[in-house]
């Protein structure tokens, strides 16, 4: 059975008795560009279930971002779509186009959501390379070369900054430690600090340190080119992946891939005071408009989000919501007789959607 919960669980002394339980959980969403809107309408179904079944009581509240809202205001992100985001409890955000830099790298410096939690398992009736993979990168999520610190120094060459530091290195290495000793006690640093032997440097440095606070899991380093082949090699003896921005965005794509498709992979942009969820995928225009996308990926954040706001406000009932969405599409693959084409089948968006939200008991 797949268990997301184990992901998250790990971190609840981060929050542990700090807020109090509100009675109405306030959500932006994001409907993106692209896919994004077919994938929004489809995840609804399934919140929509959610709290006819646990009660849990949510109130939506839709945000304009993305290439859209850019053609429209002139500002892929505007005021009043941040405004609407920091007075909600979370955030869930569809993937959006070609401005997601201005959007979601806007939005994870703005709130500092320093890690990206993205996890990839094997799921029946997919194309898995193995049935045995069940792994999460934790991405740092503030830095590295996605600061977009770039310039032209003249019309023939460009330069980009990396900003690798300690401390943003340390916190993120903690958080992977963290959840790795809730699952198998492994973790993984990856760098390339043979040839970036400051910044990659610096990042290792910080992720051994932190390793001998938590003796009781195993710690290895692989350099990034490495770990790439080790993915397609041999996935299931990963455990938990810790890397900077970059590498993380790209290794947890492969992971994603491996494990059977970018279609199935969640993601949380944790900080320590707010999250913001999303599916990894991008905004998919060449099959947008079609209703074959799939949306399990939006759907599994959506359990992350139950799972996250269950732990920061120690609601119950948020985290059997969450651990129902995960059995829901894990009964649906496991039947395999509504997926849609990236999986090998012919649904469409909205009936993949609907057979989950009909297994949430």
């Amino acid at each position: 059975m797949v268990d997301l919960y184990s992901v998250l669980g790990a971190l609840k002394d981060l929050y542990r008795g700090r807020y109090l339980r509100p009675d109405v959980y306030v959500i932006s969403l994001i409907p993106g560009d692209g896919i994004g809107p077919e994938v929004t309408s489809a995840t609804l179904e399934v919140i929509k279930r959610v709290v006819d079944v646990y009660g849990v009581r949510v109130d939506v509240r839709f945000v304009e971002a993305g290439d859209q809202a850019l053609s429209r205001y002139g500002q892929a992100l505007p005021q009043s779509s941040i405004d609407v985001i920091k007075n909600s409890h979370t955030c869930l955000k569809a993937p959006v186009g070609e401005t997601s830099a201005d959007v979601i790298v806007r939005l994870r410096l703005m709130f500092d959501l320093f890690a990206n939690i993205r996890p990839a398992k094997s799921y029946p009736n997919t194309q898995a390379l193995r049935s045995d993979i069940d792994l999460v990168v934790v991405r740092e999520n503030t830095e590295d070369l996605y600061k977009g610190l770039e310039f032209y120094i003249n019309v023939n060459t460009a330069i980009a900054l990396r900003v690798i530091t300690y401390e943003a290195s340390k916190r993120v290495a903690e958080v992977a430690f963290k959840i790795a000793s809730g699952r198998r006690k492994k973790v993984t640093a990856v760098h390339k600090s043979n040839v970036l032997r400051h910044t990659c440097g610096l990042f290792a440095k910080a992720c051994r340190d932190v390793a001998k606070n938590y003796p009781e899991v195993t710690y290895e380093e692989q350099y990034v080119d490495a770990c790439a082949a080790n993915l397609v090699r041999k996935p299931q003896n990963f455990d938990v992946i810790v890397t900077t921005n970059m590498f993380g965005d790209i290794l947890s794509d492969e992971a994603a891939q491996v494990a059977g498709s970018l279609g199935l992979a969640p993601s949380c942009n944790l900080g320590y005071e707010y999250a913001i969820f999303e599916p990894i995928h991008g905004a998919a225009f060449d099959i947008a408009g079609k209703g074959i996308a799939n949306p399990i990926s939006m759907i599994l954040s959506v359990a992350l989000m139950f799972e996250w706001l269950g732990i920061k406000y120690g609601d119950d009932s948020c985290i059997r919501a969450a651990e129902a969405i995960n059995n829901a599409v894990y009964r649906v693959l496991s039947e395999g007789r509504v997926l849609t084409p990236d999986l090998g089948g012919s649904a469409k968006t909205y009936e993949l959607a609907e057979a989950i939200a009909s297994k949430i008991l």
